[in-house]
């Protein structure tokens, strides 16, 4: 009789999980909840299912409605983050990659590159900088043979999948009319010494600051396609490129602003045709566009064929202000967040909290993948200009501790599960949750729980229902398998 009972009792949960009542109809299906909080960090939940809760939130996801294909999730790699990890002794560093990017970390999947300069490049510099090269014979890629490809190999031999792609945060200095990698002076408090920028050549306003004298055009195009065939020969195959970051800003560290009208004149009567010349398969994407009006995307798409040459487009900051518009005017156009807001160093729950916001707004607006900035920074988290931002994974150089930040785990929650070919599903209004259709049939849902009590949740999956209990404050993925 003791063994029978201890036999019925260990029964119990196994029965909880695999049995759930809907309007009076058992069936079998696994459920696992995962869940972190700013004190507990991917955590298995094992007592999770309630019984119907009328008082809950109701949460409805339609799986007979597949929306947008996923196509990535991941970061940027710049030279900063490889100069932090460089300070790691060897199988820290590797614990790191495979932090990022097996099957059992984050699993990114997509991730993107700077051609020349970013904000947290060492310094300035650009594949070619020798002026009114219009050929291109002084082109190379030499440093990053150094800093960025080893980067780079070194997360390809975790995912050797992983998909890249890069954009230009400033041309050549030689190929703007300022003649400088910045557009403005000072560094990132407005100090005076900053970039050393003579004040004349500082351009405030989304004026084109590329030089369009066709020559300067075609040895811009030419300087595109030779980067992508210099990495390749490097070992690196790159999916797509965009040909500006932010389009509409004038900072103080390396950047280009440009007209729609200008930009669709070079990709149509440039860039396209280079690629096409040349036979190379990387795609053209449009971006990265931060402006908040959607005019800037359909002026260019409408400029003769430019269309024709585009396979998607990338926004980020005021580019969300956009997104929604042009989904709608374009639905059969691919979509990225490319850069997710990058904050002031907290590194703490507001960043989640904020990811969070953003990660809704951009796959409810039909964007397939998502970007987010630097992914591993030092303990300052500062830019070459003298901004310090977030990152996912910090890296303190002197005492060689690594701390993986809690928008680590935001992402995680999402890239560990989902990955390129499976689908966004259509749900019910509101904005802390999220639903996807893997490509083995199950669903996944990601909940986020605002509030600073235990919260329980109705799910309606087609035509099927579980209730599970949430954690306060508390980033959630439920999968769901039949």
């Amino acid at each position: 009789m003791i063994k029978c009972n201890l036999y019925k009792q260990s029964l119990k949960p196994l029965v909880l999980v695999a049995l759930i009542s809907v309007s009076n109809v058992s069936f079998a299906q696994k459920v696992d909840l995962t869940y972190s909080t700013a004190t507990k960090r991917w955590v298995k939940a094992k007592r999770f299912l309630q019984k119907d809760n009328t008082t809950a939130t109701n949460i409805t996801i339609y799986t007979d409605t597949l929306l947008q294909e996923i196509d990535g999730v991941g970061g940027a790699f710049n030279e900063l983050g490889w100069d932090a990890l460089s300070a790691l002794p060897k199988e820290a560093s590797k614990q790191v990659f495979k932090d990022l990017f097996s099957k059992e970390g984050a699993n990114f999947s997509m991730c993107r590159i700077p051609i020349g300069a970013s904000d947290y490049a060492l310094s300035y510099y650009s594949s070619n900088d020798v002026p009114e090269d219009f050929e291109m014979r002084d082109f190379n890629i030499d440093r990053d043979k150094y800093i960025l490809i080893p980067y780079l190999k070194e997360a390809l031999k975790v995912n050797p999948d992983l998909q890249i792609w890069a954009s230009p945060w400033s041309p050549p200095a030689w190929m703007k009319v300022n003649e400088h990698y910045a557009m403005r002076s000072g560094n990132f408090e407005n100090a005076i010494e900053g970039n050393k920028m003579n004040l004349g050549a500082e351009i405030n306003n989304n004026a084109t600051a590329f030089k369009m004298q066709e020559r300067y055009l075609k040895a811009y195009a030419l300087y595109f396609s030779k980067f992508v065939k210099s990495y390749k020969e490097a070992g690196v195959n790159l999916f797509a490129i965009m040909p500006q970051n932010e389009v509409a800003f004038q900072p103080n560290w390396p950047s280009c602003t440009w007209r729609p009208e200008d930009m669709a004149y070079f990709i149509n009567d440039f860039l396209g045709p280079q690629f096409k010349n040349d036979k190379l398969n990387t795609e053209i994407w449009l971006g990265t566009v931060n402006s908040s009006n959607p005019n800037y995307v359909k002026t260019i798409l409408d400029y003769k064929s430019t269309a024709d040459y585009i396979s998607g487009a990338g926004f980020q900051w005021g580019g969300a202000k956009a997104i929604p518009t042009v989904h709608k005017k374009f639905p059969d156009l691919k979509l990225m967040q490319t850069e997710n807001k990058c904050g002031e160093h907290e590194n703490d729950w507001t960043s989640v909290e904020r990811s969070w916001k953003d990660l809704v707004h951009y796959f409810n607006n039909g964007s397939g993948s998502y970007m987010y900035w630097n992914m591993v920074l030092d303990e300052t988290g500062k830019s070459a200009w003298g901004w310090p931002q977030n990152s996912m994974v910090v890296v303190d150089k002197a005492s060689k501790n690594v701390t993986y930040t809690d928008e680590f785990y935001l992402f995680k929650h999402l890239s560990h599960f989902v990955q390129p070919g499976d689908h966004y599903l259509k749900s019910s209004e509101g904005k802390n949750h999220m639903a996807f259709q893997l490509k083995d049939g199950r669903v996944v849902v990601l909940a986020y729980n605002p509030k600073e009590s235990v919260d329980t949740l109705n799910l309606k999956i087609g035509s099927k229902s579980v209730t599970v209990k949430v954690e306060a404050k508390s980033i959630n993925t439920i999968v769901l398998t039949e």
